[in-house]
């Protein structure tokens, strides 16, 4: 099965590229080991030069080697493509074109994994040295778990958990989309891409169709063992709260939620935020 086969189609990114390069134009490639998986990180980017460069060292440094990293860059103007070139002989493959935005990003990037497992990081955030080691003694003891929520660290805590019966009401049901969030490539090409008609929280509707629509089966990792570090500032800290609240409320109807529940959620948050509105 194909990602391409999915009605949520990205554009011809990778054949319209700028610029690209990795580890692959010089024909090398990775795979599975024994007890150990090929794992694909997936970084997309955009003039991202201030922390670009410890994401990269972040994926470089990890004491887990049987891993591709992958960086789509989204057309910068600033220094990023060349800090990417900086680190190519450490990169698997990366490429640099304009886009329709972080979303249809992540969707090249899903296009170009070939691990058995596949994260996103994102180009502020990091990976910590012994995250894919975790991650692969929890993949080896449950190989049938389609996706694995791994704790991150934020600058007030840690996120850690997963617990589904919450994601019909509540974004508290995961740890973190970046850094904390690893499936099954097999798992992800049955979900498809992430649908560019959400330009917020596309992730979110992503997981709703993880969780309730394909009923797929995940767990969350001990609290103590984080995968990564979720820097403030980035993306989902730029966006405007009512925007953010209007798209979360689309996306539960568009997914067919009892519209008795969206009602009360819109009432409650409505109130519970009205001086941010």
């Amino acid at each position: 099965m194909s990602f391409l086969d999915n009605k949520f189609t990205s554009r011809d990114f990778v054949e319209s590229s700028k610029e690209d390069g990795g580890l692959r134009k010089k024909l090398i490639f990775k795979s599975d080991k024994e007890n150990q998986d090929l794992i694909s990180i997936l970084t997309v980017v955009k003039n991202g030069e201030k922390y670009l460069e410890e994401c990269i060292l972040s994926v470089a440094n990890l004491n887990y080697k049987n891993y591709e990293h992958i960086i789509v860059d989204g057309g910068s103007t600033d220094k990023t493509v060349q800090i990417i070139k900086k680190y190519e002989d450490q990169i698997d493959y990366w490429c640099s074109k304009s886009d329709l935005g972080l979303y249809d990003g992540f969707n090249t990037a899903l296009t170009l994994a070939k691990g058995k497992y596949l994260s996103f990081v994102n180009s502020d955030d990091l990976l910590t040295p012994d995250s894919l080691l975790i991650l692969n003694s929890y993949t080896n003891k449950y190989p049938e778990k389609d996706f694995i929520f791994g704790s991150v660290q934020k600058h007030w805590g840690v996120l850690h958990g997963y617990r589904p019966w919450k994601i019909r009401f509540s974004w508290g049901f995961y740890s973190s989309h970046s850094t904390g969030f690893f499936i099954k490539l097999s798992s992800a090409k049955k979900l498809g891409f992430y649908n560019l008609k959400y330009k917020y929280s596309s992730d979110y509707d992503y997981f709703y169709r993880m969780i309730v629509h394909h009923k797929m089966k995940g767990m969350a990792t001990n609290k103590r063992e984080v995968f990564g570090i979720f820097r403030r500032g980035g993306f989902s800290s730029q966006i405007n709260f009512f925007d953010h609240f209007c798209e979360e409320i689309k996306i539960r109807l568009d997914n067919k939620q009892n519209r008795i529940l969206v009602l009360i959620i819109f009432i409650y948050k409505f109130l519970k935020n009205f001086n941010r509105i």
